[in-house]
Protein backbone atom coordinates (compact mmCIF):
# COMPACT_ATOMS: atom_id res chain seq x y z
CA UNK A 1 0.00 0.00 0.00
CA UNK A 2 1.43 3.48 -0.86
CA UNK A 3 0.06 6.52 0.59
CA UNK A 4 0.66 9.36 -1.26
CA UNK A 5 0.92 11.72 1.95
CA UNK A 6 3.58 10.12 3.52
CA UNK A 7 6.78 12.03 2.37
CA UNK A 8 10.00 10.43 2.99
CA UNK A 9 12.51 12.55 5.03
CA UNK A 10 15.40 14.21 3.26
CA UNK A 11 18.89 12.21 3.51
CA UNK A 12 22.35 12.90 3.10
CA UNK A 13 24.61 11.50 0.57
CA UNK A 14 23.75 10.23 -2.96
CA UNK A 15 20.64 7.99 -1.87
CA UNK A 16 21.69 4.88 -4.14
CA UNK A 17 21.33 2.16 -2.32
CA UNK A 18 21.93 3.63 1.32
CA UNK A 19 20.47 2.14 4.52
CA UNK A 20 18.15 5.24 5.79
CA UNK A 21 20.03 6.32 9.23
CA UNK A 22 18.24 5.52 12.07
CA UNK A 23 15.77 8.15 13.18
CA UNK A 24 16.06 8.85 17.01
CA UNK A 25 12.58 10.35 17.44
CA UNK A 26 11.55 8.60 20.91
CA UNK A 27 14.61 10.15 22.53
CA UNK A 28 13.18 13.57 21.58
CA UNK A 29 9.88 12.46 23.29
CA UNK A 30 11.34 11.62 25.94
CA UNK A 31 13.09 14.91 26.74
CA UNK A 32 9.67 16.63 26.00
CA UNK A 33 8.49 14.11 29.16
CA UNK A 34 11.40 14.87 31.07
CA UNK A 35 10.34 18.61 30.63
CA UNK A 36 6.88 17.92 31.65
CA UNK A 37 8.22 16.05 34.50
CA UNK A 38 9.62 19.21 35.69
CA UNK A 39 8.65 19.53 39.08
CA UNK A 40 9.45 16.23 40.13
CA UNK A 41 13.31 16.97 39.26
CA UNK A 42 15.41 18.41 36.83
CA UNK A 43 17.88 15.50 36.47
CA UNK A 44 15.40 13.44 34.69
CA UNK A 45 15.48 16.56 32.35
CA UNK A 46 19.11 16.33 31.84
CA UNK A 47 19.82 13.18 31.80
CA UNK A 48 17.37 12.62 28.53
CA UNK A 49 18.07 15.78 27.01
CA UNK A 50 21.76 14.96 27.17
CA UNK A 51 20.41 11.20 25.39
CA UNK A 52 18.69 12.74 23.00
CA UNK A 53 21.54 15.08 22.34
CA UNK A 54 23.55 11.85 21.23
CA UNK A 55 21.57 10.06 19.84
CA UNK A 56 20.67 13.13 17.43
CA UNK A 57 23.99 13.63 17.20
CA UNK A 58 25.04 10.15 15.96
CA UNK A 59 22.02 10.40 13.92
CA UNK A 60 22.63 13.16 11.78
CA UNK A 61 26.35 12.15 11.58
CA UNK A 62 25.11 9.12 9.85
CA UNK A 63 23.22 11.44 7.04
CA UNK A 64 19.64 12.35 8.95
CA UNK A 65 18.85 15.61 7.92
CA UNK A 66 15.55 15.88 8.57
CA UNK A 67 13.48 14.00 12.03
CA UNK A 68 9.67 12.84 11.89
CA UNK A 69 9.92 15.35 15.19
CA UNK A 70 7.64 18.07 15.57
CA UNK A 71 10.54 20.19 14.72
CA UNK A 72 11.57 18.63 11.30
CA UNK A 73 14.87 19.61 10.99
CA UNK A 74 17.43 18.03 13.04
CA UNK A 75 19.26 21.15 14.41
CA UNK A 76 16.02 21.79 15.24
CA UNK A 77 16.02 19.53 17.78
CA UNK A 78 19.37 19.50 18.67
CA UNK A 79 19.16 23.51 19.64
CA UNK A 80 15.93 22.25 21.66
CA UNK A 81 17.29 19.30 23.41
CA UNK A 82 20.19 22.11 24.08
CA UNK A 83 17.64 24.39 25.57
CA UNK A 84 16.32 21.41 27.73
CA UNK A 85 19.14 20.52 29.35
CA UNK A 86 20.48 24.46 30.29
CA UNK A 87 17.14 24.29 31.84
CA UNK A 88 18.19 21.28 33.88
CA UNK A 89 21.26 22.87 34.63
CA UNK A 90 19.38 25.57 35.78
CA UNK A 91 16.93 23.61 37.99
CA UNK A 92 19.79 21.67 39.55
CA UNK A 93 21.65 24.92 40.66
CA UNK A 94 18.82 27.05 42.05
CA UNK A 95 17.41 24.03 43.89
CA UNK A 96 20.89 23.31 45.63
CA UNK A 97 21.57 27.22 45.76
CA UNK A 98 18.03 27.35 47.69
CA UNK A 99 18.28 24.53 49.86
CA UNK A 100 14.41 23.73 47.71
CA UNK A 101 15.78 19.88 47.05
CA UNK A 102 12.37 18.84 46.40
CA UNK A 103 13.04 15.15 45.14
CA UNK A 104 12.17 12.97 47.78
CA UNK A 105 14.86 10.50 47.47
CA UNK A 106 17.77 13.32 47.93
CA UNK A 107 16.16 14.49 50.60
CA UNK A 108 17.09 11.87 53.00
Amino acid sequence: MNDSRLVEPDRAGDGQGQPAPYDPLRLCIFATVALLGWLLGPVALGFFAVLGIVGYTKARRAGLLRSRCLLGDTRNVLGYLGVLAALAVAGVVWAIASGSLWVPWIAW
